[in-house]
């Protein structure tokens, strides 16, 4: 397999993935019956914006109103759902009123009505709403020192449910007693509904634990307030049902690009949709799959692809960090460890398009990547170690850019054993 035809296939799986979730497609079948009364919809992720045009498209003779909350660039086309847009992965003040509005038009449901939520991954950054004593400020510092704790999505949805008055069942609980009805588009390992987007209609599972342990991740000189919480159960967020409907999830999207590569005559070989753990460690350990795949055939004979999803985590530390992400950072590990070895190709990337908080999703390696990047005059170790792998692979036209995709099922990653 040539080079030019291995990129290609590895960018149709990633596309294949990104379909498997988009809304306009998986949808409609989910929806509940229709009620007597008003339908309120609300929402908030990368993804409610292309739920909410999807609503309309299936319910044309339906009269309802709402909101959804997207990150800045990610709205669709509505006419009976407003779109608003506030800041993502750090919260803005256009966030906190968007919360506040979602808050309302939940408040002013009744009995016989139907709220019905749209909920994807990066609704929690865009929903801040502080637990008092804390303030607005608080949250957005306290965020902050969460992206760069390098602690693991669920114990960071934890903290954000703790400190947040419309996460973990806050929004459905300002419903009572309407019928709440969550659609939702998993972008966590295991896809539990109460870590998507922190879990804004879903009762707190970690209500009852003291999550004070946490804290240390996050560095001195935290808000007193902010303490408190964490040391402070509150039991009654652990409760009330949920009708919770998972339309799309990482597993869907690993599965459809596992048909892809089979059409393509490559054995598809399905890791898990729940990888987690330092990116530049699960490329070290890839790349050892990898090589056992070209030198014994085990797990699979090539040609074959290795398919996996999950969050990975960046710690970043002290210093200044360059400019990168998860996806990108995984894959220069990987590129290091294997280190040029022949038929090894891989990709990874986001696929809501943002990788971290740049505009790619990802990258792109072959054999002759770190031969590429040193003919650019970039020191590839030296970008790993400062976390700067997207400046490393833009300087050898790796990355890849697809835009806002309206849909978050996650992190995607394939790597490609052709010979």
């Amino acid at each position: 397999m040539t080079r030019a035809n291995a990129q290609d296939l590895l960018l149709t799986m990633f596309r294949a993935a990104i379909s498997a979730a988009d809304p306009r497609d998986v949808l409609t079948p989910y929806l509940p019956e229709k009620p007597e009364g008003r339908i309120i919809v609300v929402g908030a992720g990368k993804a409610s914006a292309a739920m909410a045009r999807a609503v309309e498209a299936a319910w044309p003779d339906v009269d309802m109103t709402g909101a959804v909350v997207v990150p800045y660039g990610h709205g669709a086309p509505t006419s009976r759902i407003s779109v608003l847009e506030a800041a993502h992965p750090v919260p803005d003040r256009a966030g906190l009123a968007t919360a506040n509005t979602l808050m309302e038009l939940a408040s002013g449901a009744r009995q016989g009505d139907l709220v019905l939520a749209l909920i994807s991954g990066g609704g929690s950054a865009l929903l801040p709403c502080p637990q008092p004593p804390l303030t607005f400020e608080d949250e957005v510092a306290i965020n902050r020192r969460l992206l760069r704790s390098g602690l693991a999505i669920d114990d960071m949805n934890k903290i954000r449910r703790r400190m947040s008055v419309i996460k973990g069942g806050g929004l459905a609980r300002a419903a009572a007693p309407a019928r709440v009805v969550t659609l939702a588009i998993s972008d966590v390992p295991g896809d539990d509904p109460a870590a998507i987007a922190s879990g804004p209609t879903i009762p707190d599972p970690s209500a009852s634990e003291d999550l004070s342990t946490l804290a240390a991740a996050l560095g001195d000189g935290l808000p007193e307030g902010f303490l408190s919480l964490l040391a402070a159960p509150d039991v009654e967020r652990d409760t009330g049902p949920a009708d919770v409907r998972l339309i799309a999830t990482p597993q869907m999207a690993l599965d459809a690009a596992a048909a892809t590569a089979d059409l393509s005559n490559v054995h598809p070989v399905l890791l898990g949709d729940a990888l987690e753990g330092e990116a530049r460690e699960l490329g070290r350990v890839m790349a050892g799959v990898a090589r056992s795949v070209a030198a014994h055939g085990v797990p699979s004979r090539p040609p074959a692809a290795l398919i996996s999803g999950g969050e990975t985590t960046v710690t970043i530390g002290a210093g200044t960090p360059g400019r990168g992400g998860r996806n990108t950072e995984f894959l220069l590990s990987l590129a290091l460890e294997l280190d040029g070895a022949k038929g090894i190709y891989a990709i990874a990337g986001d696929t809501d398009g943002i990788d971290g908080s740049e505009d790619a999703a990802g990258a792109i390696i072959s054999p002759d990547t770190l031969r590429d990047m040193r003919r650019a005059g970039i020191d590839p170790t030296a970008a790993l170690a400062a976390h700067d792998s997207y400046s490393a692979f833009d300087a050898i036209g790796a990355l890849i850019k697809t835009g806002p995709t309206l849909t978050n099922v996650n992190d995607f990653r394939v790597i490609l054993i052709t010979d």
